[in-house]
């Protein structure tokens, strides 16, 4: 379909929430967004099978804040999201496109959390609360959120609340808002199963289906015929002839993960395992360094990887064939995003050929087959991720700030604004990616220095 600006919509957007889209570069809807924004515009209820990726975020962020009164300081719109990693990006997407707004309250409320800190930030008044449906029921039962002001409620990935047991806890939640409210219901599979308990949650809702189809000239696809045992090796092999500067590689357990990490590490590699048996704080750190190119290799499997809002992966690599035609284009479809033209590498053994046949079915055409033997070595040798991660024991609840440590990093340690990347400011930590070049410096000037008058623990993160 035809892209069309944002500006375009029937029932049109204020202007000053224009001009910040256009700031953030959204410009053009995608799919998602051009299906669904002029029904949920109009205060219809939705069910849309969309995958991540797609901007479904974006698009309910805008549905979310064309209702809200930012006057009447109370909790207008509750967002559910399976885990505590996805309701912060929700959070921190809706407040990047709500900055057009004066004094609008935004707070995630999950697990893994003090709850003092979010019984507080309730008590001051919110206007949106992002959380999962187990750290919700918990307010409810405290009596320290009140739902009944609840104008628009979003149900995200949804097909994957119910497959962690959430659905009993999220009907509780859907009692307790009005009956007026709007329903927005985001899912990448609608099982009938799934449908059934979901009929009472929504008023007569408007069914969308955005295709999962894959743009041909976005990505580029290449096979690899490869031995079972052999495929540690090829991954390695891959790395080292394309040299990407991020690659998300996919294996099919966390035993495998781990493994072929440590095998990239031990060759040079800045790689890291993401599997369902890190810890949050684990998997919080994984993340920041993936993202902020202190680490150039993530190696995961697909159920730890999904809802992952990764945006500037150069490369992805399956160590194994989905078995799922979705799946697979699932994985590829990180890639790719945006202007930006992406590389898919699939290595496939031979018990795995009935997979590739599943593939070029589903995307109407033939695999592309190369010779791994045929890759040539880039020149020079392996470099490790440009930056490196400070972690500062000292967050939001210590009232730092990104500008705090960009300050005391350029003034007191004496950095150039260039040798500080991403910060990423959490509730009790901040990571800072400085350059790895002078990351040791920044450590010992920093200590010394202090932020803002205090001093505060820290540490650089290691990729072991």
């Amino acid at each position: 379909m035809t892209h069309q600006a944002f500006s375009a919509l029937p029932l049109p957007l204020p202007p000053a929430l224009l001009a910040n889209l256009d700031r953030l570069d959204y410009r053009l809807m995608t799919a998602v967004q051009a299906q669904s924004l002029p029904p949920m515009l109009q205060g219809r209820d939705l069910i849309v099978r969309a995958d991540t990726g797609s901007g479904k975020t974006l698009a309910f962020a805008i549905g979310i804040l064309h209702r809200l009164a930012s006057a009447d300081f109370r909790l207008q719109a509750l967002v559910l999201c399976p885990t505590r990693e996805l309701a912060d990006q929700v959070a921190k997407e809706i407040r990047r496109v709500a900055r057009f707004a004066a004094n609008l309250k935004v707070t995630t409320l999950c697990g893994g959390t003090p709850m003092g800190p979010q019984i507080a930030a309730l008590a001051h008044g919110v206007h949106i609360v992002v959380g999962t449906p187990g750290r919700i029921r918990d307010h409810m039962s405290r009596n320290s959120i009140d739902l009944s002001g609840v104008r628009t409620l979003v149900l995200d990935e949804a097909d994957r609340m119910a497959g962690m047991g959430f659905f009993d806890e999220i009907k509780g939640i859907v009692h307790a808002c009005p009956e007026t409210r709007q329903t927005l219901l985001f899912s990448a599979t609608y099982p009938e199963d799934m449908k059934r308990a979901a009929a009472d949650f929504l008023d007569r809702p408007e069914e969308i289906k955005v295709a999962a189809g894959l743009d041909a000239t976005r990505v580029e696809q290449r096979f690899y015929a490869v031995a079972h045992e052999a495929r540690n090796a090829a991954v390695a092999r891959l790395l080292t002839h394309f040299r990407p500067e991020s690659a998300l590689v996919f294996c099919n357990t966390r035993i495998h993960c781990r493994e072929l990490a440590a095998e990239l590490r031990a060759q040079g590699f800045s790689a890291l395992a993401l599997h369902g048996e890190l810890e949050q704080r684990e998997r919080d750190e994984l993340l920041v360094q993936f993202a902020n190119r202190s680490c150039a290799v993530l190696v995961a499997t697909d159920v730890a990887a999904r809802g992952l809002d990764i945006r500037t992966v150069d490369a992805v690599i399956n160590v194994d064939v989905a078995k799922d035609s979705e799946v697979h284009t699932h994985r590829i479809g990180r890639t790719g995003r945006g202007d930006a033209v992406g590389l898919a590498l699939s290595l496939c053994a031979p018990s795995e050929r009935k997979w590739v046949k599943l593939i070029e079915v589903w995307q109407d055409g033939p695999a592309r087959w190369f010779d791994l033997a045929a890759l040539q070595d880039a020149a020079g040798a392996i470099s490790p991720a440009p930056m490196a991660t400070l972690r500062i024991l000292g967050g939001r609840r210590d009232k730092l700030r990104p500008g705090d440590l960009v300050g005391a990093l350029t003034g007191a340690v004496g950095l150039a604004k260039d040798q500080v990347g991403r910060i990423d400011v959490y509730e009790e930590n901040c990571y800072v990616a400085i350059d790895r070049r002078v990351a040791a410096r920044a450590l010992a000037g920093l200590t010394d220095a202090g932020i803002k008058g205090r001093r505060f623990r820290m540490n650089l993160l290691t990729l072991a």
